[in-house]
């Protein structure tokens, strides 16, 4: 059996488990822990020296209409499976007691896992799309059963403009799979990205942006980013752990995976309007973090604003800029779900998120205040952290797309998204002044304990892996570089 699909099947079988077995959550973190290990493993297994596609495993489910269950993993897959196993690993460790259905809440996340991780390692086009959308229905599940506030609306809301999104990617992949000459018309996304490379797959612009604007609904694009802020506010942490911190990443993976190398020309052609929405997430969306009340919608506009930094490694089109944009991606995924998993934590020990209710949190839980500390300067982008290294390849890049000295309109545009980096600062900071600093407020009673031992290894393991590949970024460079060896 391929290594790649033993790391689909185990989160599917454990899940089955789950919902059959009396004890879900021993079963379940079994399960993530043995597919971390598995994943960790295929890192060792891959050569970054050879790069391409390796791990290779084919199976035909309908040849007569070519449809193969094929597995592939090169630099950048491995990258986001790592990703996706160790949030994975931690959502299910830092999940408190369930009453109601226990064993389906774990079994919904471990789906959401296999959907996932079945999209990052398919290298035929039909499973990549079918994986991703398999993943969702877990997360309307979660949201609407075990989610808080308007739960109902906000999964029905969610549901609806993912539909939509996923929509609109369909006809994009299908514009793109008739573009392909009928004599070597394929689902194999490499032969798709070869066609491509030498120019023999042309699509045109309408399939790019159907490809854009369905990708990008799935991401958050402003101003199709609404759906986001509410669905991670009324989620359950483990629930908003994975979808901020895993599955959002599909979209921008599907860039990379089919824009960069079939539609170059349609990147920079559409550049400028991609520039101006993507400061709609880093400048407007910013902003709109600032105001905000409640730490759970803070991050969730904050996951919104940090997708702009990933578009802007897009655009560029370059080397720096899309090693850079695999390196974000790998290092908010672990920031958000680091964040996530505290927020839920300070929202069981308080019964409130409203910042008004807090203050002075820190001194009756000095530990959750100090890895919220670390997670706050991950997501502010502190050196050190993996996302400072990410963001830098980022800038970096952009500037380099413009003609150097000229300052034009790309270089005018990654001038003021470089603000985004106060703007982060200032909501995340201000985030932790009011909830951990100051006098004590009134949900923060006598006799509160500090975070519990799972939030606290799990959090510790996420954020230890943000500092060793933000002081060591070669560790998963030696793996993208390769990826993006044909662009300047």
């Amino acid at each position: 059996m391929s290594p790649l699909l033993s790391l689909i099947l185990i989160p599917v079988v454990t899940a089955a488990f789950c919902m059959a077995g009396s004890s879900p959550r021993r079963i379940s973190l079994f399960g993530a822990g043995a597919n971390l290990v598995l994943s960790l493993y295929l890192l060792t297994r891959y050569d970054p020296g050879i790069g391409g596609f390796q791990l290779v495993g084919e199976n035909d489910l309908l040849p007569a209409h070519g449809i193969r269950l094929a597995l592939g993993a090169d630099g950048l897959s491995l990258v986001m499976l790592l990703l996706a196993t160790l949030v994975t690993f931690a959502a299910v460790w830092v999940t408190p007691r369930i009453d109601k259905h226990a064993g389906m809440f774990y079994a919904c996340l471990l789906f959401i896992s296999a959907g996932a991780i079945g999209a990052f390692a398919s290298i035929d086009l039909f499973f990549f799309y079918a994986f991703h959308e398999l993943a969702l229905i877990p997360t309307f599940l979660l949201i609407g059963i075990w989610g808080s506030g308007e739960r109902q609306r906000v999964a029905w809301k969610v549901t609806i403009y993912l539909a939509f999104g996923s929509f609109i990617l369909l006809l994009g992949l299908i514009g793109l799979w008739l573009a392909v000459p009928e004599n070597l018309r394929t689902f194999d996304i490499r032969l798709l990205q070869q066609l491509g490379y030498m120019g023999l797959l042309s699509p045109g612009p309408a399939v790019y942006l159907l490809l854009l604007f369905g990708f990008g609904i799935l991401i958050a694009l402003f101003p199709f980013h609404t759906w986001a802020p509410e669905a991670y506010a009324s989620a359950p942490a483990p629930a908003a752990m994975l979808h901020a911190g895993v599955l959002k990443k599909f979209g921008l993976y599907g860039l990379l995976r089919l824009a960069v190398p079939i539609f170059p020309e349609e990147i920079q052609q559409f550049s400028h309007l991609l520039l101006v929405l993507l400061l709609g997430n880093i400048i407007y969306v910013g902003f709109v973090t600032i105001a905000q009340k409640r730490l759970d919608l803070t991050l969730g506009y904050s996951s919104v604003m940090h997708m702009g930094y990933a578009f802007l490694g897009f655009v560029a089109l370059n080397q720096l800029g899309l090693d850079g944009m695999s390196l974000m991606m790998f290092a908010h995924g672990l920031t958000i779900a680091a964040l996530f998993a505290l927020c839920g934590e300070i929202s069981r020990k308080t019964g409130t998120l409203e910042y008004a209710a807090l203050g002075g949190f820190g001194g009756a839980a000095p530990r959750l205040g100090l890895l919220f500390g670390f997670a706050a300067m991950a997501s502010v982008g502190l050196p050190g952290f993996a996302t400072f290294a990410g963001e830098i390849l980022i800038f970096f890049g952009a500037f380099a797309r413009g003609t150097v000295g000229s300052f034009d309109w790309f270089q005018t545009c990654t001038a003021i998204a470089l603000w985004g980096v106060v703007i982060s600062a200032v909501y995340m900071l201000r985030a932790y002044r009011r909830i951990f600093w100051g006098a004590r407020g009134p949900a923060v009673v006598d006799g509160i304990t500090d975070a519990s031992s799972d939030v606290r290894w799990a959090v510790t393991l996420l954020v230890a892996v943000l500092l060793l590949t933000g002081f060591r970024p070669g560790l998963l460079l030696d793996y993208l570089n390769p990826v993006f060896a044909f662009l300047p």
